[in-house]
């Protein structure tokens, strides 16, 4: 497509994405400063993080996906001007999110017993246990925030998010720096401290997110429109579940195989997890920043398609495929000249450094794929697409890199490098594959409008 089309497209997809990506950057964040603070504790400690983290992102990516549903059909409804139907979602969303939450959180007293089956080292078992049940308590608050933001985020409202998300991230890193080391007159919890900080950040999160929701004026026709109902309706909840669960059982997919590859590179040893979670946690900034260009594909193409205008659809989608492949190539630069800098901000280890500087090497690598590959989610999320590409990635991460990735590390001795391998295979064939599919559901015009959703938030 010739860039002349793209171009009226370029500002209008930046301007939605760079809020976006600061406020998908807070979640990782999070993690990124428990490891960091927690990280200066010791590598055994670090290495808990590192395999509660794994643990727990896969069962929140569901949830978050499950909330990133409600995205694109409010998109869709602002572009046919339906106030009816937004308040309809609003309302269904946000109960449906913090029914999630609810049942996820629960969770949390499930999982540790089962951490000695995953055979890791005992020592990291032991610390992983009760960090889990209390990062299992915050996400209750996290999928409130979420109902309420990715209401607001399909609207084009993506500025507040990302303030709140900058505020939290603030809150998070003093209360964590605090509590870890017992600083400001606050008791020493250690590495639980990071734990109970996050817990609280995120509860902040989802009391502001819902206030603004609540309260902006600029949203008072949305909620006017609920108020006739306030109580959720089984219709349109069954098709908020029937939309984001695919989208929710894709991200499990992709982050349970790059959180199944962390229990395996456990069974090497704790400074094979510790290099590992340094390199994923650097990773995983470059990938939510591109998964908020990703959220603006959602909501350009969504809201393109709601008005009727399959070219605009296309080329919008297309914009946001052009803007993160300039974006993730400069990332994969920055990662090859800072691999060997960035691990010493997370541990002084001699060793688990040397480890991380080759495994972001490979991280450096992956960067076009794994921008490519969500920008592809997020512009089929656009034209309703979501249940192909959880295939996709059943297929690409679970039959192809996780295998692989097996044999490179075990048989063939690579070792933490051959799991990172066998990753980058997979999401360069993800990244092609979603490629192809919008090429082609792009091309289809979109229906008329009055289908399921319309009557399901009625």
């Amino acid at each position: 497509m010739p860039l002349s089309a793209l171009r009226p497209h370029l500002r209008p997809t930046l301007a939605l994405a760079y809020p976006v990506m600061l406020s998908q950057l807070g979640h990782v964040l999070v993690n990124v400063c428990d490891s960091m603070v927690v990280g200066q504790t010791g590598k055994v400690a670090l290495a808990a993080v590192s395999l509660s983290v794994s643990v727990c992102t896969v069962v929140m990516v569901f949830g978050m996906g499950l909330a990133m549903g409600i995205t694109p059909l409010v998109a869709a409804a602002d572009g046919r001007r339906d106030i009816a139907a937004l308040g309809r979602l609003l309302v269904n969303g946000v109960w449906l999110t913090t029914a999630a939450g609810l049942v996820l959180g629960g969770l949390g007293l499930l999982l540790p017993p089962l951490l000695p089956y995953l055979h890791q080292p005992p020592a990291v078992v032991a610390l992983a246990a009760p960090w889990i049940r209390v990062i299992f308590l915050s996400l209750l608050p996290l999928m409130v925030f979420q109902g309420f933001k990715q209401f607001a985020e399909g609207l084009g409202l993506t500025r507040q998010a990302m303030l709140l998300s900058v505020q939290a991230n603030l809150l998070n890193a003093f209360l964590c720096y605090a509590l870890v080391f017992g600083k400001f007159g606050f008791p020493t919890m250690g590495m639980m401290g990071a734990a109970w900080a996050t817990l609280l950040a995120r509860g902040l999160m989802a009391v502001l997110m819902a206030a603004y929701v609540l309260m902006a004026v600029r949203l008072r026709p949305y909620r006017q429109a609920a108020a006739h109902r306030l109580l959720p309706d089984a219709a349109g909840v069954r098709y908020l579940v029937g939309f984001g669960s695919p989208i929710g059982v894709q991200m499990m997919f992709e982050m349970g195989a790059f959180s199944f590859s962390a229990i395996m590179i456990g069974w090497l040893g704790a400074t094979e997890l510790a290099a590992h979670q340094i390199a994923i946690n650097v990773a995983s900034v470059t990938y939510m920043a591109a998964s908020g260009i990703a959220a603006a594909a959602t909501i350009r193409v969504g809201k393109q398609r709601g008005l009727g205008q399959a070219e605009g659809a296309r080329q919008a989608g297309f914009a946001a495929y052009l803007i993160t492949f300039g974006f993730m190539t400069l990332m994969g630069l920055l990662l090859i000249v800072a691999r060997h800098f960035i691990p010493q901000y997370y541990n002084d280890d001699p060793t688990v450094v040397a480890q991380a500087a080759g495994l972001l090497l490979i991280a450096a690598a992956f960067q076009i794929s794994d921008g490519v590959q969500v920008v592809g989610l997020g512009a089929l999320r656009g034209l309703e697409d979501v249940k192909v590409p959880s295939v996709v990635a059943l297929l690409a991460y679970w039959a192809v890199a996780l295998p692989l990735g097996y044999v490179l590390a075990f048989p063939l001795g690579l070792g933490a490098v051959g799991v990172w391998l066998g990753l980058l295979t997979g999401l360069t064939l993800v990244a092609l594959l979603l490629l192809l599919r919008f090429r082609f559901r792009s091309r289809v015009p979109a229906p008329p409008h009055l289908n399921e959703v319309a009557l399901a938030v009625r």
